[in-house]
């Protein structure tokens, strides 16, 4: 078999996905640094164990978008990626319930409390955080 043979993918592999990966059914990552600014921007709520900000794309589509981030004044990479995966979780948990479609939502971990809070807390702050940012202003 030549080297060029082995390198191709099998006909059977499926195509690489254009955009974020799907955390549960309808629920998008998002990726781009042009997403994360817009957010940057928007409505914002801050709990005990996170930071959320949420907006409103308008164009009508049903899929919600979130993505995660952690800077590094939560900890060092382990802990950071620890947070990370829990901010991931939670919201597999919890946006197919209390976000809504054709928003955008980032979760931002804080420092001390991401990591380590038991993780009812962190599904309870998130669902209080949603309520807050989709009030009506």
């Amino acid at each position: 078999m030549s080297q060029d043979a082995r390198r191709e993918p099998a006909p059977s592999a499926k195509p690489p996905q254009r955009g974020g990966r799907a955390l549960a059914p309808g629920i998008a990552g998002l990726r781009s640094r042009r997403d994360f600014v817009a957010l940057s921007r928007a409505r914002r709520c801050a709990t005990a164990s996170m930071t959320v900000q949420g907006r409103d794309r308008g164009d009508g589509s049903a899929a919600v978008r979130v993505g995660f981030t952690c800077s590094r004044k939560v900890g060092g990479a382990v802990v950071r990626n620890r947070a990370k995966r829990r901010l991931r979780e939670v919201a597999r948990r919890m946006l197919p319930d209390h976000g809504r479609g054709g928003w955008d939502y980032a979760l931002i971990g804080r420092a001390d409390a991401t990591a380590g809070l038991p993780f009812s807390r962190l599904e309870q702050d998130l669902v209080r955080a949603l309520a807050r940012i989709h009030e009506e202003p």
